[in-house]
């Protein structure tokens, strides 16, 4: 049998409740595997299945054992990595299609538990205050301790508007949280669009879906007929990926034509690809969203927002417009998910999400485990003086693909008496408490404000937040 899977589809970070699962370049099932097979470590195998077989306390079928040696095999990789049964199959062909009910939540693993990478905007999870790094411990009284990210979509899925539980351990906070969500049929409205003021455009992106590049073109094209563009504030934030070609064609509405986006290499023929701001690369259906384009589009001021939750598809954009010097990247470092998942069927009903290669940028960056460096790190802060939870990233996942250029952070020296502890804690619930119902680019969003200064040519404010307490720093002048 032969089978593939279309090319260019999803770069997410994970499973998610509200966007796809990872997919990526086309594979040839058959493709001849050339590694040795290591015979005695499989006599160990057979041994340890034989005695599963006669021993264990209770009868298990022999399916359930193979499908489960598979997985733990492939999900100890890294944590993009894993086998897909029957019924995740079936899932992933599912959740492309965006009709299902869920939470909105995308999700990875750390230690053995489900947890947050990012709550996706205007869903169930994003308004009952669930934030990224949560540790989802229980869906509805069953402890998720060990499964797999596939098998805590199906448990938090269900028919729009029934009510799951999830039982949330928030590290920061040490404290255990629960939620009680409303299933909703999850359709994430892409893009948001408006003039921050006049001739200048605000551009939220919250994921690469179908109609994103569209989305995009057709309101800056309505903004800049009412008003000619002077600045654009591109805002990436807590965008965990989506689409590939969606990435491009994104890149593409503010670079040259032809201008390299992302190239990505790995060991499987075909999977060194390059991609370049050209319609052969971000329009599959025909036609050009980028025609009639303003041509101010390519030299206008723009700034990019990212955080430690703008991941894989994000990062493609925001790396290749800084390298190519056509955009300013404020915020903070990207998520670091620079690794490419394929879908390999193995038979008509299973498979295994494989990872296969990394991204680079068009200077030859990796994204893996390192992301994006902005330009201008800014601190994000409320204008209540809160700061932002701090989000964990990529190289933050236990076994995760080590990155070609990733290091290892230095982490000063800091007071743990208990006493320090203790008001670092009451600080981080104190700011929990007033981040409620923060929303993105208003007027106590601190890094928004500071990135319309930038676009304006105004001074930028870096501000940054002690350990402990809650006063602010601020008035560092940069360029």
């Amino acid at each position: 049998m032969r089978a593939t899977w279309q090319k260019a589809a999803w770069v997410g970070v994970g499973a998610a409740m509200g966007v796809a699962l990872s997919l990526a370049i086309t594979v040839d099932a058959n493709r001849d595997a050339k590694a040795n097979i290591p015979l005695d470590d499989l006599r160990t195998f057979s041994d340890v299945y034989s005695r599963i077989k006669s021993d264990y306390v209770e009868p298990v079928s022999d399916k359930k054992l193979i499908e489960q040696a598979i997985a733990g095999m492939v999900s100890s990789l890294d944590p993009h990595s894993t086998f897909l049964d029957e019924a995740a199959f079936k899932d992933l062909r599912t959740t492309t299609t965006g009709k299902f009910g869920g939470v909105g939540i995308e999700i990875g693993i750390e230690d053995g538990y489900i947890k947050v990478i990012s709550p996706i905007d205007e869903t169930p999870a994003a308004r009952a205050g669930i934030r990224a790094g949560d540790l989802i411990t229980k869906v509805d009284g069953e402890s998720t301790r060990g499964l797999t990210t596939t098998k805590a979509v199906e448990m938090m899925r269900g028919t729009p508007g029934t009510k799951v539980r999830l039982e949330v351990y928030r590290k920061d906070e040490r404290a255990n949280h629960s939620f009680t969500l409303t299933r909703e049929q999850i359709k994430i409205q892409g893009v948001k669009a408006r003039l921050a003021e006049p001739g200048i455009s605000y551009i939220r992106v919250r994921t690469f879906n179908e109609t994103t590049v569209a989305d995009v073109v057709r309101a800056l094209t309505e903004e800049n007929a009412k008003t000619p563009l002077k600045g654009v504030v591109l805002d990436l934030r807590n965008n965990p990926g989506g689409l590939l070609d969606a990435a491009v064609g994104l890149a593409a509405i503010f670079l040259p034509k032809d201008a390299m986006v992302v190239y990505t290499e790995g060991r499987m023929e075909g999977s060194r690809s390059k991609y370049f701001a050209s319609r052969d690369y971000y329009a599959r259906r025909g036609g050009d969203p980028l025609s009639g384009l303003p041509d101010v589009l390519k030299s206008v001021p723009l700034v990019v927002m990212t955080n430690g939750a703008s991941a894989s598809a994000s990062e493609i954009v925001a790396g290749a417009l800084q390298d190519h010097k056509r955009a300013t990247i404020m915020g903070s470092t990207t998520f670091g998910k620079g690794s490419v998942q394929n879908i390999i069927p193995l038979s008509q009903t299973t498979g295994v999400k494989l990872t296969t290669s990394r991204y680079y940028t068009p200077n030859g960056r990796s994204i893996q485990g390192t992301g994006i460096e902005p330009d201008i790190t800014i601190d994000q802060l409320t204008w209540d003086g809160v700061m932002s939870p701090k989000l964990q990233r990529e190289k933050d996942l236990s076994h995760h693909l080590i990155g070609k250029n990733e290091t290892k952070d230095a982490t000063p020296d800091e007071d743990n008496s208990d006493e320090a502890q203790e008001a670092r804690l009451l600080k981080v619930r104190e700011d929990q408490k007033k981040l409620k119902g923060f929303d993105w680019g208003n007027e106590k969003d601190f890094l928004y404000s500071q990135a319309l200064n930038k676009v304006k040519g105004l001074p930028v404010v870096r501000s940054t937040v002690e350990a402990v307490g809650t006063t602010a720093k601020a008035n560092l002048p940069t360029q």
